[in-house]
């Protein structure tokens, strides 16, 4: 705690005055809470993920700026500056750290348990791209660049792959079941390719975690975690969504018996999202709905898989087969999302 009380010095904030605990369910940041008087969140961006953190603060000062002109009731978290004016603050170690206000009488949650959260979630996700429709995407930068390219995420697995010696044969199923697969990368290149995807701003990590819930209502009040808010295509949004929303168990579940897909929460989520982005998506970006659910679970098996080819170099591990289990779930989860989701 003596290093995070040193991080809220720049802020004119001292550490004897709130209770400070670590919260949050994600591998990538660090995360506290301020109890006080007023609270707030802490966070640690991870340098190591994000390698141009500043570009996160100014993707949000433009989105941040655009939606007060056009939307200014619409609820976008937006960091407490620092003393001297800054958006983060860096440690002798050279990570940022930041500051946000703590939203009271919210609340989120990690599993989408009712058809009307997979609703609600999907059109508050929907609201962001809809109310950023017309923004100049140029004045954004990619935070990681290619993050969704599923394309990269082949190249990456093979190059994984030819350098994996033993673990190769250990994952020999796993690796065989993702070549088969090699058909949505295709299909992937030519949708990208015929321009029928208008490129917008999206948040491009919608899992339902990323969502304020009112407490008292259960309503929506926000999105959240908008370090990812950059250019891309809708499909990568709808498509983490179907994957983080239609399963009833994680990624990390061992039970593959348990990986199923859920009907009635993906049509809620499907209506939830298109009761605001119907209008926006063109009809050939419509056509590509049943693809992004497909597309997005395939990129994690990849990466996944990918990484423990590398010797688990990128995803926080608790067992040696962390990677492989995560690769195995995800593989079949694309196997009963292609069941039930047609072209």
């Amino acid at each position: 705690m003596v290093e995070v009380g040193a991080r809220l010095l720049p802020f004119g904030l001292r550490a004897g005055n709130f209770s400070i605990e670590q919260i949050g369910s994600g591998h990538i940041h660090l995360t506290y809470r301020l109890k006080g008087e007023s609270s707030f969140i802490l966070q640690r961006v991870n340098k190591n993920v994000f390698k141009q953190p500043d570009l996160i603060a100014s993707n949000l000062r433009c989105a941040s700026d655009f939606l007060k002109s056009r939307h200014p009731s619409y609820f976008f978290l937006t960091c407490v500056r620092s003393l001297a004016g800054k958006e983060m603050e860096y440690d002798a170690e050279g990570y940022p750290w930041r500051l946000f206000p703590y939203i009271e009488n919210t609340v989120t949650v990690d599993k989408v348990t009712s058809t009307d959260e997979a609703c609600q979630a999907a059109a508050e996700f929907a609201r962001l791209t809809r109310f950023l429709d017309g923004i100049d995407t140029k004045k954004f930068q990619p935070t990681i660049p290619q993050f969704h390219d599923l394309a990269l995420r082949k190249e990456q697995f093979e190059q994984a792959l030819s350098q994996a010696g033993t673990r190769a044969d250990e994952a020999k199923d796993l690796i065989d079941a993702c070549k088969d697969s090699y058909f949505l990368v295709e299909k992937y290149a030519q949708l990208v390719s015929s321009g029928n995807l208008k490129e917008r701003i999206v948040h491009n990590d919608t899992k339902i975690n990323n969502v304020l819930f009112d407490k008292s209502s259960g309503k929506t009040v926000g999105v959240i975690d908008l370090d990812t808010l950059m250019p891309g295509y809708f499909i990568y949004d709808l498509g983490d969504m179907v994957r983080t929303f239609v399963c009833p168990v994680s990624e990390e579940e061992k039970d593959l018996t348990l990986v199923t897909f859920r009907k009635n929460i993906y049509d809620a989520m499907l209506s939830g999202y298109l009761s605001e982005m119907s209008e926006v998506l063109t009809p050939a970006e419509r056509q590509a709905i049943p693809f992004a659910g497909k597309m997005m679970t395939y990129i994690m098996a990849l990466r996944f898989l990918a990484d423990y080819l590398r010797g688990n170099t990128y995803y926080h591990i608790t067992y040696p087969e962390q990677n492989l289990v995560r690769a195995a779930n995800q593989l079949r989860l694309l196997k009963v999302i292609s069941e039930n989701v047609s072209e």
